[in-house]
Parts: structure tokens; C-alpha cells; sequence
């Protein structure tokens, strides 16, 4: 029976993980994503548009919808990450740099009730700020008004969409070209839930305490 028990204890503790881990897995959030373009192709960003300081040149997108994964790829803009498409025709000017932005406002099945979509494509700006200017600025310059809340969590773009920002929807299926970023919770880029990470010390504590409980009875 002691032999066993150092068994047990993982399995238990490979259960509480799965349970912990799930309600973290169960959630899906409606908010704007935000991502950087670079050879036409996009990658989720690492930091929110308010910290990130684009260089001249580059290429920036954000696009509203629904999902659990924070960097799924049906998530990203659905348009190219094309800086001479959308700045080829603005002219380079003596102390401003230019950022092209892609703007997607998803699909219907993203929005919440009541809500729809401000055009079913992406609207593109091609903004000219300052050197210094973060991607919020060069964004407010474009596609006023924005909102954010008391976290800084961009919650909408030109006015859209009027109510919430990143909320939970644990019972809303996803739509299915449409499962967008959740909301990050550090600028790491995601990694493992907290649910996850418990379950797993979990299975190691357990484990520890019985093999040593194991190991300090005499066998018989």
C-alpha cells in the first residue's frame, strides 16, 4: 500500500490541475487586440499601444472580436501588414514619422447585443506624428474617439464599441472566423494560467509528502 501511494498522490494532484486549470480555459473575452506588422505578416504585440513606440515605416493593427486565446491567428487584422499600401502615398516629412494602421472592427458575431460593427472591412490610416509618439497617439490622431478604462485597456476605437472593455464571457461560443485576443493580464506576451501553475505545485507537494511518508515507515 505505501508503494502506492506516491502513485495516488500524482494522480490526485494531476486532477487538480486539470480542475484548476479549466475555469482559466473556459473564459472568452470580447476587446481589441493589438498586433505589429512586419514583411506583411503579423504577430501579436507585446506590449499594449500606449507603451509600444513605433519606428517610421512601421506597420500596427488592432482588430475587435471574441476569443480565449490571446494571440490566436483567426485573431489577427484581416487585412495585410503593408506599410507602402496604406503610407505609400503620404510623403515623408522633416521631424514626424509615419505609422500605418490597420483597423478592424470584426464581425457581427463579435459584437455585443445591440451593437454592430462601424463597416464589415478594415479601415487603414496612415498616421503622421511625432518621433516619440506611441501607437495610442498616433491611433487618437486617426480614428477618434478612443476609450479607455481605469487600467489603460484600449476599450474602443472611433466610438466603437460604446459599452464594455474585456469583459468575461464565460458561456459565449466563439464565432468561427473569429476567436480574438484575450486580454492580457502582463506585457510578457501570455504564458501559463495561474490555475495551471497551482495544479501543478500541487502535484509536486503531494508527491513530495508521500514519498517521505513512504520512506520514514519501516517496511514490514
Amino acid at each position: 500500500m505505501r508503494r502506492r501511494l506516491p502513485a495516488l498522490a500524482l494522480a490526485f494532484g494531476i486532477v487538480l490541475a486539470v480542475l484548476a486549470a479549466g475555469p482559466a480555459l473556459a473564459s472568452s473575452y470580447r476587446y481589441w487586440s493589438f498586433w505589429d506588422g512586419a514583411g506583411g505578416k503579423w504577430a501579436y504585440a507585446t506590449v499594449g499601444p500606449s507603451m509600444a513606440r513605433p519606428a517610421d515605416g512601421s506597420v500596427q493593427g488592432l482588430r475587435f472580436s471574441v476569443s480565449r486565446d490571446a494571440a490566436a491567428e483567426s485573431a489577427r487584422p484581416r487585412a495585410a501588414a503593408d506599410f507602402t499600401a496604406v503610407c505609400g502615398a503620404t510623403p515623408a516629412a522633416e521631424g514626424r514619422k509615419r505609422v500605418a494602421l490597420v483597423i478592424d472592427f470584426g464581425l457581427p458575431a463579435d459584437a455585443a447585443a445591440g451593437e454592430a460593427p462601424p463597416q464589415p472591412e478594415p479601415r487603414t490610416a496612415c498616421a503622421q506624428v511625432a518621433p516619440e509618439a506611441t501607437t495610442a497617439e498616433a491611433l487618437a490622431s486617426v480614428a477618434k474617439p478612443l476609450r479607455y478604462n481605469s487600467a489603460a485597456l484600449l476599450c474602443a476605437i472611433s466610438g466603437y464599441p460604446k459599452q464594455g472593455c474585456g469583459e468575461p464571457l464565460p458561456d459565449a461560443p466563439e464565432a468561427e472566423d473569429s476567436p480574438a485576443a484575450a486580454p492580457p493580464k502582463s506585457d510578457d506576451g501570455g504564458g501559463p494560467s495561474a490555475g495551471l501553475l497551482a495544479g501543478i505545485a500541487a502535484v509536486a507537494a503531494l508527491s513530495t509528502a508521500a514519498i517521505w511518508q513512504s520512506r520514514r515507515r519501516p517496511a514490514r
